[in-house]
């Protein structure tokens, strides 16, 4: 289960900002997760459940905004969504896709006081 992992990084970096902040509690903490990280939103829920014993994040809500994986043929320009992982244009047939979104896993924003 990577997502322990991944929000254990999460949760430094929500550490370090409140800090410098002068937040004492996080109440909502928005998250960004792209398809392809292959982070499971349950999973990463369970994780961050983990941390509501710390006084930062008792009452916290993590709220978590799934990315599509979108892709951009670099040939015609065309942008599309990213079935089972086939990048492939389905306008021209290029092969030659840059991946325009999916990798996504940041923190948006949070609030706390």
């Amino acid at each position: 289960m990577h997502e322990l992992s991944l929000m254990m990084g999460i949760v430094d970096q929500l550490r370090k900002s409140a800090a410098e902040n002068d937040i004492k509690k996080i109440s909502k903490v928005m998250l960004v997760v792209g398809d392809m990280t292959m982070a499971v939103p349950d999973a990463l829920q369970l994780a961050f459940e983990s941390f509501k014993e710390e006084e930062l994040f008792q009452n916290a809500v993590l709220e978590i905004r799934k990315e599509p994986v979108r892709g951009e043929c670099r040939d015609c320009h065309h942008n599309f969504g990213v079935e089972d992982f086939a990048f492939v244009c389905p306008n021209c047939s290029s092969p030659n896709v840059r991946i325009a979104s999916g990798r996504e896993l940041y923190i948006d924003y949070y609030e706390g006081d």
